[in-house]
């Protein structure tokens, strides 16, 4: 594929952000290609002249863009895991991150519809947690250089165990529209991660 002119670029992100408001706001099954073409004011050639393969490489594209967004709304805290403070303040965001999201989770939707017929769908999520687990794993290791944390606890495996904790609160308030079982995984994993710290000399 040629690359895109700043023009073109410009057009195909703003059909893709149109496309996914329209999916946060009404949900997939609620969102078809004439959905976007008015939302975005779009022509039927110009959406498939950036998205060939139509609704199902579209969503394949918002489904990408929602995955980077879970980690961007976690910004800057996500990437300064250095301190016992800034591991609070970065639970605070995840917390209010899924409370403003709410009942409705974009990515899971689109790659819950998507399903196995698109082998990328998997891929995407997948490469959120993968990423996700790495920058939760190397804030872990730095507090165990500060000695804030055991340098004998796994960091990888502790960074797993915190995101289950996150996807299992996620999931929970999915079904009950309430954040208590997120802030209560979330605030025992930190408060494990703080039991091992090494004590003082």
């Amino acid at each position: 594929m040629r690359p895109l002119t700043r023009k073109g670029a410009a057009t195909r992100q703003r059909i893709l952000e149109g496309a996914a408001a329209h999916i946060r706001e009404h949900g997939v099954a609620a969102t078809a290609l004439d959905d976007v073409l008015a939302r975005t004011a779009t022509s039927k050639s110009q959406l498939f002249h950036y998205f060939p393969g139509g609704r199902e490489e579209l969503l394949l594209a918002v489904a990408r863009l929602e995955a980077d967004r879970v980690l961007e709304d976690q910004r800057p805290h996500l990437s300064d895991l250095t301190s016992w403070p800034a591991w609070q303040s970065w639970r605070d965001t995840v917390v209010d991150r899924y409370r403003r999201q709410g009942r409705l989770c974009p990515l899971n939707s689109v790659t819950a519809h998507l399903g196995n017929r698109t082998p990328g769908a998997q891929a995407v999520v997948t490469e959120l947690m993968n990423r996700w687990q790495s920058e939760l794993a190397t804030g872990v290791r730095h507090m165990q250089n500060a000695g804030e944390i055991d340098p004998a606890l796994d960091a990888d495996r502790a960074a797993a165990a915190l995101l289950a904790c996150i996807q299992g609160g996620v999931l929970i308030q999915m079904s009950t529209g309430q954040t208590t079982h997120l802030e209560a995984a979330l605030d025992m994993g930190i408060a494990y991660l703080r039991a091992g710290r090494l004590p003082s000399p």
